[in-house]
């Protein structure tokens, strides 16, 4: 068979940067599943056993008479019963609950979960927004555990809503408003304002500092959990700096410097507390869930310090899908939350930012089906590369003419492949072929590829868009299930993964008969080899991602045969290269520095071998 060294060249650095992408990606889960392995082992060595009924009443009526020690001036504010107060808008419904004057959830009208039903957020036993007062002398309790008895709606003149509720504090001559927590929703808005308002804080708060808990567990959103953990990250922009984390790379973060925002980013929502003044300093930690039936990514605890500079302070929070223009509005760089290319691939982030989103947006505008979106933006894509493409086809062309010519070179040298390659480069030098030609669009599809991977991964606007066969092109699709778990490929195949790897082969194939034959057995073989790869990598990808690739193929094959049957003359080729041979020749640095080595290696050989007899 016949065989595109060029072509291999280009296939085996896409798969190195590939294996090097998912082989880090893979280790970092692997280093997950092993210290949640070490976590659970822990926490079932030390759980408790079960309480008995008398133990619980017993520690219901302890934690009952702590609390009245502990709320002097607001003890009426222990007793009675949570209340919900429901406002809207177009976007979100939330439920602000009396008990800690704070949300109780959120629901995103316009994002369904697996289960068909809306999204909520902040929707566990475990969220709150809560921060310590004193009750009286020596004592202190925290917001989270009082009744705000006093509830007032407004609608304002720009059509937004306040909810206020107001904790009363009971002293000895008089009823007052100590603190009102007020939370203004404006419509086509996911940021509501949160504004707390305190009544003599010297007494509330001595210190004057404000020192804020916000717990948020991060919910299981999507079908593949391993994704969604493998795209979770705190944000936060500390000293006008904006960073991030993964919550496989490490459990807390320690804030030296002003904090502008901290938020959490589950994969397609994003969940933020801001301060309008920032924040002092603070810490934020989090513990992730190894259940996979509790279906929950992570518990995310932070308690940040605020110094008040009056009788309150000014906060925003954001509950709503992570979208990169809703957040590039706030400023502020919220936006970097959506991971556009991050690490050591935040080369690609521009990519995607000033080539990718921009096509994307423009085709959405006119096409309703995601699908079909992906494929008129891999033909842009094509398109914005066809210049390259047709030079790597003439190299392929000019190859090709050369064959007799390296077919006589095998004859001569044998199996001595130094001096095959060395004659080789000086007929390419003399013909005017440059060998490498055929690389420059595989290499090009690298940065292309892993721009994508990005944008696909970060991109609301797939989540549960249906395709042909996928029912949601964010995720993989599973329509052929295996019911039990192979090694290396998971519990299923993915048909978008087989048209990929089906159309790599046949790009392969074609490739073999446009170039030289090739005796070395590896690069023989890699072409064949490499496609199988792929179905392993591209298994557990989005469907987004794999559709992408199998329509790229399609037009590099389409590519392939106009080109070289309708557009590049052979007869020219010919010509060309016999004119070139005729040209004096200049070598470059690079070219002399080649020769030189070889020659060097050759005498090296010679002395080798005379040495032996």
């Amino acid at each position: 068979m016949k065989f595109d060294r060029n072509t291999v060249i280009g296939f085996g650095l896409l798969a190195i940067m590939l294996f090097g992408f998912f082989y880090f990606n893979s280790k970092e889960k692997a280093n997950y599943m092993r210290e949640q392995a070490r976590k659970d082992s822990i926490a079932n060595a030390s759980r408790p056993k079960p309480d008995t009924l008398a133990q619980k009443q017993q520690a219901a009526q302890a934690d009952s008479a702590d609390k009245q020690a502990r709320a002097g001036n607001f003890t009426p504010a222990i007793t009675g019963e949570e209340k919900l107060i429901i406002t809207e808008n177009d976007l979100m419904r939330v439920a602000f609950s009396t008990k800690g004057g704070q949300p109780r959830w959120v629901e995103l009208k316009h994002f369904k979960s697996q289960d068909s039903s809306l999204v909520m957020l902040a929707n566990s036993g475990f969220d709150h927004i809560s921060y310590p007062i004193v009750t009286a002398e020596g004592k202190t309790m925290e917001t989270n555990d009082l009744l705000f008895n006093g509830v007032d709606s407004t609608t304002n003149a720009d059509g937004s809503k306040t909810i206020r509720l107001s904790l009363l504090s009971h002293d000895s001559s008089s009823t007052t408003a100590a603190i009102v927590h007020s939370y203004t929703i404006r419509k086509d808005e996911y940021m509501m304002d949160f504004d707390v308002k305190l009544n003599n804080v010297q007494q509330l708060l001595p210190q004057g500092q404000l020192n804020l808990t916000w717990a948020y567990q991060a919910a299981q959103q999507e079908s593949d959990l391993t994704l969604e953990k493998r795209n979770t990250q705190v944000g936060f922009v500390e000293n006008e700096d904006f960073d991030f984390f993964n919550i496989t790379s490490r459990t807390s973060i320690n804030f030296s410097k002003p904090v502008s925002w901290i938020g959490v980013r589950q994969r397609f929502f994003n969940s933020i507390l801001i301060s309008k003044d920032k924040f002092n300093s603070g810490n934020i930690s989090w513990v992730e869930n190894g259940d996979k039936t509790k279906k929950t990514i992570s518990d995310f605890t932070s308690n940040m310090k605020l110094q008040l500079k009056g009788g309150g302070a000014s906060f925003q929070l954001f509950y709503g899908p992570a979208d990169y223009h809703l957040l590039r509005k706030y400023g502020q760089d919220m936006d970097k939350l959506i991971n556009l290319g991050q690490s050591v691939y935040a080369f690609v982030r521009p990519l995607n930012k000033y080539v990718v989103m921009p096509v994307w947006d423009f085709i959405k505008g006119f096409v309703g089906n995601y699908g079909l979106v992906i494929a008129l933006l891999t033909l842009f894509i094509r398109l914005l590369i066809s210049p390259l493409s047709y030079k790597s086809y003439l190299s392929s062309a000019k190859m090709k003419a050369l064959r007799p010519e390296i077919a006589q070179l095998k004859e001569k040298f044998g199996g001595d492949q130094q001096a095959m390659s060395m004659e080789q480069m000086k007929l390419f030098r003399e013909a005017g072929v440059n060998p490498l030609g055929g690389c420059i669009p595989a290499l090009l599809q690298i940065p292309i590829f892993f721009a994508l991977y990005s944008f696909f991964n970060a991109n609301v606007d797939l989540r549960g868009a249906g395709f042909l066969w996928a029912n949601d092109l964010s995720a993989f699709d599973d329509v052929i299930k295996f019911g039990v778990e192979i090694p290396l490929l998971g519990n299923h195949l993915s048909i978008f993964t087989l048209t990929a790897v089906l159309t790599s082969l046949a790009i392969s194939i074609y490739s073999m008969n446009m170039s030289p034959d090739q005796s070395n057995p590896v690069l023989k073989y890699m072409p064949y080899i490499f496609p199988v790869f792929l179905l392993f990598i591209f298994n557990t990808l989005p469907a987004a991602l794999t559709w992408y690739y199998t329509v790229s193929n399609l037009i590099t094959l389409l590519l392939q045969f106009v080109i070289q049957n309708y557009i590049i003359d052979h007869n020219k080729i010919l010509a060309q290269i016999a004119e070139n041979r005729k040209k004096p020749k200049t070598k470059s640095k690079w070219q002399e520095r080649l020769e030189q080595m070889q020659e060097q290696q050759k005498k090296v050989k010679e002395m080798q071998q005379k040495g032996k007899r």
